[in-house]
């Protein structure tokens, strides 16, 4: 064999401490780290839980996690300023517009931010809280949403989850 090939008997030791740094600081074949919204910390027991299952059903596209939050009678409103009026839809709506947006996006980005105001009581909480959202349909096509998101929760008993029984959008668009 070439000597050209051979490593130095006093570089052997600086070699093999660098192959054992090297690769074992990584490790290809091992998944990367996750950063996105844990299962754990989705609990709708909580309104505080709640409120991270609806960011990890908008973060994961997941319509089924998102179905589970919304309640039978489910009205969500916002204002139209074109028109001046308050645009209704119920569940129904509410489900197939999200499936749509889910389907047609490839990351949704959704923070809650400060709680402006809530109302408590045992069985009927109603939170104002402000939120960014980003869409992105593709990457020339990012929407980016600021505002407030004026939600009440509802449960029959104590021992049940938080339902979202009216969702208001108070951004202004």
């Amino acid at each position: 064999m070439h000597s050209s090939f051979l490593i130095h008997p006093h570089r052997r030791g600086l070699a093999l401490v660098i192959a054992i740094l090297f690769f074992g600081c990584i490790n290809p074949f091992a998944p990367g780290r996750d950063d996105s919204p844990g299962e754990s910390a989705c609990d709708p027991h909580t309104v505080d839980g709640a409120f991270q299952c609806f960011r990890a059903a908008y973060s994961f596209r997941d319509t089924t996690l998102y179905g589970q939050l919304l309640d039978p009678n489910f009205v969500f409103v916002y204002r139209n300023y074109d028109l001046s009026i308050d645009v209704t839809w119920g569940r129904d709506d509410e489900m197939r517009t999200t499936y749509g947006l889910f389907q047609n996006s490839q990351k949704i980005d959704l923070i809650w931010n400060n709680i402006i105001s809530s109302a408590a009581e045992s069985t009927r909480v109603t939170v104002v809280r402000g939120f960014n959202l980003t869409i992105v349909f593709n990457p020339n096509d990012v929407e980016r949403i600021d505002g407030y998101a004026n939600l009440t929760f509802e449960r029959s008993s104590v021992s049940d989850s938080w339902k979202i029984v009216r969702w208001r959008d108070e951004s202004n668009f």
